[in-house]
């Protein structure tokens, strides 16, 4: 087992990082419980292994707490599951806002939005400094859906202090020719872009779409509508800030498909904001197809998550992922893990190949052939 705990830092001490951090305290070392994980051990490093050891967000009610206590606070409306979550160490520090608030969010009541604490904005010098004196291995990127210039300065941060940077939102940086250069040259690894729930909608679509193709259906048309009632789904109230993450979800269906489906008739993308839903997300599924003999046939589907947790073991193993790659020396895009975790990596590949990958990448088995260019 490795000597040394994996030291991440967290930009957003949101609803997932709420979730990620409960479990790294549900999960204790001598838990015989696993489910819920892929991975108990991946490459060595348990859950127990991962400890946080900076943070960042812009809210008051948050900043100056320990991230044990911040996770809790409002505007954060997760599932509660480990209520006794162990102090960190690690006091939630000013960030830097740019795009990283939508202006929208400032006229719902205090407790459903972001209340922006009256402190300096973090400068790259400060986050820079933070990520090398707290010894940090991997950066996570929870900011909220469309925080563009947000999300190029804190890479720009992990470049600089030599941290691989985990990218969950749909901003576009693993997938960018541009920035995956940027990361490899500098031999910083890079896993994202875009989450990709442990059984959420884009994952059952794209398995379902698989399957049509797999077992000879045509498929003609199709969609998938959410709705929620957390600050992720207030954000994106704003359709401006959408268009990364239409591509991401729609991108992640389009190329498991057997032959590309046409533009008017796919619509994968966030539908409503519904105040009561808190952190649960309800997905409604339709695929329209024709069956031997051109016979249509159609699907429909409900599926109701709690959107938060539905990320955090994924997390927990993108995390683990990324530390293997930074012990073993490598840069840039890691591929596997991007391609299994994420909803627009690098290369899109099928799940069943894309498990295959990362499963050879985590024993080390022809690494270098698996995991770069």
């Amino acid at each position: 087992m490795p000597q040394n705990p994996i030291n991440i830092a967290i930009i957003g001490v949101g609803n997932c990082a709420s979730s990620l951090v409960q479990g790294l305290s549900f999960y204790r070392p001598d838990s015989n419980d696993h489910h819920g994980l892929m991975h108990w051990d991946l490459g060595g490093y348990r859950p127990c292994d991962i400890r946080v050891a900076a943070a960042w967000d812009i809210d008051r009610r948050k900043v100056g707490k320990d991230v044990a206590e911040a996770v809790l606070a409002k505007p954060n409306c997760t599932q509660v599951f480990c209520p006794e979550v162990q102090p960190s160490g690690a006091i939630v520090e000013m960030g830097c806002i740019l795009d990283g608030m939508a202006e929208h969010m400032a006229d719902y009541p205090d407790d459903r939005t972001f209340l922006p604490a009256d402190l300096p904005e973090a400068s790259r010098d400060n986050v820079v400094r933070r990520l090398r004196d707290a010894q940090i291995d991997v950066l996570l990127n929870y900011l909220p859906v469309g925080s563009q210039r947000a999300t190029e300065f804190y890479a720009e941060c992990a470049l600089e202090a030599g941290v691989a940077f985990v990218n969950n939102i749909p901003v576009f940086i693993a997938s960018d020719p541009v920035w995956g250069e940027r990361f490899r040259l500098a031999g910083v690894p890079i896993i994202g872009d875009d989450i990709k729930a442990q059984m959420g909608a884009t994952i059952v679509h794209r398995v379902l779409t698989d399957l049509f193709a797999k077992r000879g259906v045509k498929l003609d048309r199709t969609y998938q509508l959410n709705t929620g009632g957390n600050t992720d789904f207030l954000n994106m109230a704003n359709r401006k800030r959408l268009a990364s993450k239409k591509i991401s979800k729609t991108e992640a269906v389009q190329s498991v498909a057997k032959t590309r489906i046409d533009d008017e008739n796919i619509h994968v993308g966030p539908s409503d904001y519904v105040a009561w839903q808190n952190d649960n997300k309800v997905c409604f599924l339709r695929m329209e197809g024709q069956l031997f003999g051109g016979v249509p046939m159609n699907l429909e589907m409900r599926l109701s998550v709690e959107d938060s947790p539905n990320s955090a073991g994924v997390a927990i193993d993108m995390i683990r992922c990324a530390k293997l790659a930074r012990d073993r020396g490598l840069g840039g895009p890691i591929h596997p893990a991007a391609a299994y975790f994420c909803k627009h990596p690098p290369r899109q590949m099928t799940d069943d190949l894309a498990h295959e990958a990362l499963e050879a990448f985590i024993k080390g088995a022809d690494v270098m052939a698996v995991a770069a260019e």
